[in-house]
């Protein structure tokens, strides 16, 4: 523990700088694949055959091992930020596109229809009515993309990504030294923190977000 609070206290700069990319990144990528997957749901949601299909896509993306994508990746986009990004796109689009085919599935169609008859049309049904009442759904995908993903980046530093896996890269390829666990360990502990945070912050944003009448 000594040694691990030396590194701590001797790298914080360095720490606060890769948490800080390392949380940016997540963010990013996820605000990006809700935009996608929600638009994809939105279109699909009423053909039984398009949301299996959709769906079906996205979960064969998610078969794929990290390092075997981003493999595929790097020669088209290079290192660094495109490719990494790119990689937790389409890893976070899976959890979120399924939980918008079901939230919106889920609301009661008497719902819409009344909306209809108020003289709304197509867009502000779907935008005012549909879209708030499948949004705790929504976010209860983002929220399981967004702690996939923080562990999912940690692997990017093989392509030379952003954020504290390349902490735990470089522990890893010193072991034998002094400093190999702790900064390991460090690296790890630290995407474990930010991962609840992050979790604890999106449900404080789904509280403040959902409308009253539909909360748990």
């Amino acid at each position: 523990m000594h040694a691990l609070w030396t590194y701590v206290v001797d790298h914080h700069t360095q720490l606060l700088t890769d948490s800080y990319l390392h949380v940016s990144a997540v963010v990013q990528s996820v605000l990006i694949a809700t935009v996608v997957a929600v638009l994809i749901g939105i279109a699909v949601h009423r053909s039984p055959w398009g949301s299996a299909l959709a769906t079906a896509a996205a979960s064969i993306i998610l078969t794929v091992p990290s390092f075997a994508l981003l493999g595929l990746l790097i020669p088209v986009l290079g290192l660094g930020v495109r490719p990494t990004v790119t990689a937790l796109v389409l890893y976070a689009l899976l959890p979120i596109l399924r939980n918008t085919i079901v939230g919106l599935a889920e609301v009661d169609p008497a719902v819409s229809d009344a909306a209809r008859g108020v003289g709304m049309d197509r867009l502000r049904v779907l935008t005012g009515i549909e879209l708030p009442l499948a949004w705790p759904a929504i976010l209860a995908g983002m929220r399981v993309s967004t702690m996939m993903s923080m562990g999912i980046l940690a692997m990017a530093a093989y392509a030379k990504g952003p954020g504290l896996g390349n902490i735990i890269f470089s522990g890893l390829a010193r072991l034998g030294s002094p400093t190999a666990v702790p900064m390991a360990l460090t690296g790890t502990v630290s995407i474990i923190v930010l991962a609840l945070l992050l979790d604890a912050l999106l449900a404080l944003i789904g509280r403040l977000t959902t409308p009253r009448g539909i909360r748990d």
